[in-house]
């Protein structure tokens, strides 16, 4: 395994807005957080501490009382207590785990009257770190039925250009693709080089994060066309993307709330699950891209963060005209993780969603959980995520990297919550490019 760390210390050059949640733009108020290996890794038995320093204005800040709580991962505080800093220092024994995992150590100071927050989790042997999720002996047969039925359907989209995104170099088409029988569509916006020649781009698919929302600022990636690339960026639910900010904020509060959201929609049955259409959708978007004459014939990648990684990964399962996966963070992995072992599980958290620990539900979530699509694949993953994310925890981000049996790498990145930074989106396109260069 080829393994890269991108810690704090060796990144103090990036531009601030690069470091997101971690260090807020412009912010009085810095904390750091080092634990006493480098890595952030232990060995289960291990004993951990971790250094808090505390600043503001760059200047440390002395006698501030700080409030620690330790707890494993997204699990309730088991033990807590105070430290004071000294210089702007101090240091919190976070103690072991008996089983591989990740121990989170929560911080809070008040400065001013206002309570300052910040995390920083350490891992215990995450490298043994096994999903619970087990593979249905018909989870094979399942899919490929579903997508037999999808083959007969014929191909039917309409494009038409998008000029507002359409620059010097590429060209953007708002693309609606018919994604089942009933009808249904995603929509989305393709991305080509600008008079590229038949047979000469290699194509990438990026499907969306989690939500009901529209495609947020198209030109964010235009880099992949300007290097050559076929990009396709789609939602998933059938919505316009030219509507309005107000009529997404007003379809989602009205059809995805915490209970009544698509990703609990049909959980009971496997065949009625909404991420059913989404899962194949995947598989249609790959139709498409490889109906297009500037395809190169060879190279389709699939590549996306939190649900999108999750959505990467499954058609780089599903299909195998896949040729290279690129997640971050995936979500929807080893999901039942906290109803069978009481430990982190991942997006959406059905642990904290009221009445999806039934036996149809669970057994739904098998068929349709990361870590069985991840041990079909055998095309080359790259893979990042940071031991601070909430929202798709290491813990599961591990599940899933550990069950792949193909050529893999992991960019891992402590530090960060649930965001990446342009270097490393931009260095996605680099690891692409050079899996392209390597297939010529």
């Amino acid at each position: 395994m080829k393994r890269y760390l991108m810690l704090l210390l060796a990144a103090l050059w990036l531009p601030l807005w690069l470091l997101a949640e971690n260090y807020p733009y412009r912010s009085d108020l810095l904390w750091v957080a080092r634990p006493d290996h480098a890595d952030w890794l232990y060995k289960t038995g291990q004993k951990a501490t971790v250094e808090i320093q505390l600043y503001r204005y760059g200047i440390p800040l002395d006698g501030i009382a700080v409030d620690y709580e330790l707890a494993d991962e997204l699990m309730p505080a088991d033990k807590s207590g105070r430290v004071v800093l000294k210089e702007g220092k101090a240091t919190i024994p976070v103690g072991t785990m008996k089983r591989p995992g990740f121990r989170d150590c929560r911080l809070t100071a008040t400065v001013d009257g206002k309570a300052h927050k910040y995390h920083v989790k350490v891992g215990f042997s995450p490298e043994q770190i096994e999903p619970c999720t087990a593979l249905p002996a018909d989870f094979r047969e399942f899919w490929e039925r579903n997508k037999a039925e999808l083959a007969a359907l014929p191909l039917r989209y309409t494009i038409e250009r998008a000029e507002k995104y359409c620059t010097d170099r590429i060209e953007c088409h708002l693309v609606k693709l018919q994604i089942d029988k009933q009808g249904r569509s995603i929509y989305g916006y393709l991305f080509r080089p600008v008079n590229a020649r038949p047979g000469s781009c290699p194509a990438v698919f990026c499907p969306p994060g989690a939500g009901i929302k529209t495609i947020k600022e198209p030109l964010r990636r235009k880099y992949y066309a300007e290097q050559g690339c076929i990009r396709f960026e789609f939602e998933i639910h059938g919505l316009h993307p030219e509507l309005s900010e107000e009529r997404f904020r007003e379809i989602s509060a009205a059809f995805n709330g915490r209970e009544n959201g698509y990703l609990t929609n049909g959980l009971d049955n496997r065949d009625n699950y909404y991420m059913k259409r989404v899962y194949l959708a995947c598989v249609r978007a790959a139709d498409f891209l490889t109906s297009l004459p500037e395809w190169d014939g060879r190279n389709l990648v699939a590549q996306g963060g939190s649900q999108g990684g999750a959505l990467a990964l499954v058609a780089a399962g599903l299909d195998p005209r896949i040729t290279a996966c690129v997640a971050n963070h995936p979500a929807l992995s080893d999901m039942a993780r906290g109803f069978k072992l009481n430990e982190a599980d991942g997006y959406p958290h059905f642990t904290k969603i009221p009445g999806t620990e039934t036996p149809d539900k669970l057994r739904t979530m098998a068929y349709y959980d990361v870590v069985n699509f991840a041990r079909m694949i055998r095309v080359p993953v790259r893979m990042t995520w940071g031991y601070n994310d909430d929202t798709c925890p290491a813990t599961t981000s591990y599940a899933v990297y550990n069950v792949l049996s193909c050529p893999k790498e992991a960019l891992l990145t402590p530090i960060n919550e649930h965001w990446t930074s342009e270097q490393t989106e931009r260095g996605h396109l680099e690891w692409i490019l050079n899996k392209v260069k390597g297939e010529r």
